[in-house]
């Protein structure tokens, strides 16, 4: 690895199990990103105590303080980013549809995980959607954030089958586990360089 890690800022709403999964992978000295900076907007999740469990600095911006004003509450969370010298932002489980300001603001260092195979099943409930057309495949998708939701680029991909007999559950923690070895693969792609968003497509080097 070349030149100094990516300080990371994740953005959570709950128990924050992608983002466990990145701490993990970013104690390997080769990773090419250390996680600085958790910021929940919903107060005392077990995603931050998780956070500071790993050493990582943790905070709140409460959504709830700012009424229907979603641009003032991004607002809040930029300001917290940049005090932190943040180079990228991680969506996981992040539970707010983001402003157009904040997206072109993060625009190609800002990625999210989606459970399905895009662009299928966007929005929510996709593994209701994936049991309910019939597909034999499934899976997650690593992509860079951009305004629309869940229509960025794909960085990476990871597929399960679809068994006989499964519910959403099943189905959903097949998928889980898959997120969990996706999700720091495309962020030390995207931290390396070797993943970038040029003109609305990734280019790769």
């Amino acid at each position: 690895m070349t030149g100094p890690r990516k300080r990371v800022g994740v953005l959570i709403s709950g128990r924050g199990s992608n983002m466990v999964s990145l701490a993990e992978a970013a104690r390997a000295a080769d990773y090419p990103a250390e996680l600085s900076l958790v910021v929940s907007n919903i107060p005392d999740v077990a995603g931050l105590e998780r956070a500071r469990n790993f050493g990582i600095a943790a905070a709140t911006v409460d959504h709830r303080a700012f009424g229907k004003d979603r641009e003032a509450f991004e607002r809040a969370v930029d300001e917290v980013l940049r005090v932190n010298q943040i180079d990228l932002v991680v969506l996981a489980g992040f539970m707010r549809i983001l402003t157009p300001w904040f997206v072109k603001r993060w625009e190609g260092r800002m990625i999210n995980i989606h459970p399905s195979l895009l662009p299928l099943f966007k929005g929510t409930h996709t593994h209701r959607q994936a049991l309910e057309a019939g597909v034999t495949e499934h899976g997650c998708s690593a992509h860079f954030v951009v305004p629309e939701l869940d229509a960025g680029p794909v960085i990476l991909q990871a597929k399960v089958p679809v068994l006989p007999g499964d519910d959403e559950d099943r189905l959903a923690a097949r998928v889980l586990v898959e997120e969990h070895k996706l999700y720091p693969a495309a962020l030390a792609e995207v931290a390396s360089g070797r993943a970038r968003l040029v003109d609305g497509a990734v280019i790769r080097s």
